[in-house]
């Protein structure tokens, strides 16, 4: 069962998110702007899942790629930004480890997408 503040922000984050993301942060700052007096950024890391099409291949985590900030919708006077960091993994191919990451297009088919999280698929570089 999630605790409170997870529930929150599940209302808030686009649809489906948190079935690969943990949220590890939240930062709150002055915008500097009038309309929009404060900044939320919400961290996310990808959840250390090796991908479904490497799972019966040798692998081990391989840290993070940089991460990538996506602007979302404003909430209240806040302005949104996701700041994702997604994993990547040392695979064995053809008898060496190459650098693999999520395919985040092959995720995509392989849903509904609701539009909301079929954007931010595409914020991270997936579509």
């Amino acid at each position: 069962m999630h605790d409170i503040n997870t529930q929150l922000l599940e209302l808030i984050l686009p649809e489906g998110i948190l079935d690969h993301f943990v949220i590890t942060d939240l930062h709150q700052e002055s915008s500097g702007q009038q309309a929009y007096t404060k900044k939320l950024t919400i961290y996310l890391e990808e959840k250390k899942e090796i991908p479904e099409e490497y799972s019966d291949k040798e692998y081990k985590a391989s840290g993070f790629m940089p991460p990538k900030l996506i602007k979302d919708c404003p909430i209240r006077r806040n302005l949104v930004t996701l700041s994702v960091k997604c994993r990547r993994w040392d695979v064995l191919l053809d008898g060496r480890y190459q650098k693999r990451s999520r395919n985040w297009e092959s995720v995509a088919k392989g849903t509904r997408l609701d539009p909301e999280y079929a954007s931010f698929l595409k914020g991270i570089g997936g579509l």
